[in-house]
């Protein structure tokens, strides 16, 4: 007599279901050997961060190159980075910054680079965030560098120069916008609501669809998100995230122009990452505004073979047509190669600063 399902499905449940089991006790015997390794550096009055970039980062690579599958590359990084985020917390659980309110992108990157257990601190501004950290209110925080669509995070570039935090870490999320309103219809709505890079990256979407919308810039995302669900007038361009943490309704999932739309975002701290064998700096400089200076300032890197994957310009604000360069380039600071070629540039620039070295994204 042929099987039925349930009957062909039972042994492989309770084959999960042990697994399962299995799983939960190795758990508490990675958890237990943290709290152990925490036990040990108090004995020694060690003054070492809860968070270790380098050695996260190490981690989730090994684990990655070990991988058989069928666990995908990416299932190796989501899940590990939720185990070391839960046996971190029973040591510590890190205050993150982020600009909020609760929904917005930044919140999602954060989750998505520290895992879940950590304490969001909401900001209203980037440049709260950045105050947030430097203050102690927050451990570290997180804030858009660049956007697939819309390029460089200006404001976040110009903080960069100034503040004396080190960017420990980076994180690049796919970015879904959605049109949220609280009844699910555009019924009354004559405004939408959205960050400015957002209105940004749906505009050709908004112009064929819904051109009698006025367009309102605000904060955040998730900020429009708070106002529509007490405004009916109001429309948000927001996460899910941001839907189900206001009580909005969709009218329209994925109204971004581009689908392969994408943010990277840097983690900025107090702490200085050692080398994790793939890493990244990023470092500002400028140069005299003479012919061939530019070409000049980036000959150093590839002089030493270093390769640069990211080149930004902003204006000093001299009113001498002078400009910040943000370079981001392969390799850690402290590497041979890079050493090197950074040994030249500090003596050939006019301006000099190493925002940080930091592992890649595994």
């Amino acid at each position: 007599m042929a099987k039925t399902l349930q009957e062909k499905l039972s042994p492989w449940r309770q084959q999960i279901d042990q697994i399962d089991e299995d799983i939960l006790r190795l758990l508490n015997q990675r958890a237990q050997a943290a709290l152990q390794i925490g036990q040990i550096k108090q004995e020694y009055d060690a003054d070492d961060a809860i968070l270790k970039p380098e050695r996260e980062a190490l981690i989730v690579r090994r684990l990655q190159e070990l991988n058989p599958g069928p666990f995908t590359q990416h299932s190796v990084l989501a899940v590990w980075g939720q185990i070391i985020s839960a046996c971190r917390g029973l040591e510590s659980v890190p205050r993150v910054a982020c600009l909020g309110p609760q929904g917005s992108f930044s919140e999602q990157a954060a989750y998505e680079h520290f895992g879940h257990f950590i304490k969001s601190v909401h900001c209203e501004s980037f440049d709260e965030v950045f105050r947030a950290v430097e203050a102690g209110q927050a451990d570290v925080g997180i804030v858009p560098v660049e956007n697939s669509t819309e390029g460089a995070v200006n404001r976040t570039l110009d903080l960069l120069l100034n503040s004396p935090l080190k960017v420990l870490g980076e994180r690049s999320i796919n970015i879904h916008h959605n049109l949220l309103t609280k009844s699910g219809s555009l019924e009354g709505v004559s405004r939408v609501m959205a960050h400015p890079q957002a209105l940004a990256q749906c505009q050709s979407w908004l112009m064929r669809h819904h051109p009698e919308l006025v367009r309102e810039p605000v904060a955040s995302n998730a900020e429009a998100a708070r106002i529509a669900a007490n405004d009916p007038t109001v429309a948000a361009i927001a996460s899910l995230a941001a839907a189900t943490a206001w009580g909005l309704s969709v009218v329209q999932k994925g109204i971004q122009d581009d689908p392969h739309n994408r943010t990277r975002f840097l983690a900025i701290g107090n702490i200085e990452c050692l080398p994790s064998g793939s890493d990244k700096t990023s470092i500002i400089l400028a140069v005299p505004n003479r012919p061939g200076a530019v070409y000049e300032m980036l000959s150093p890197l590839a002089k030493h073979g270093v390769s640069m994957t990211r080149l930004e310009s902003r204006p000093a604000r001299t009113g001498q047509w002078e400009y910040y360069f943000y370079v981001d380039f392969l390799g850690h600071k402290d590497d041979p190669a890079v050493h090197d070629a950074l040994a030249v540039l500090k003596q050939d620039v006019a301006f000099f600063k190493i925002l940080g070295s930091y592992p890649t994204q595994p």
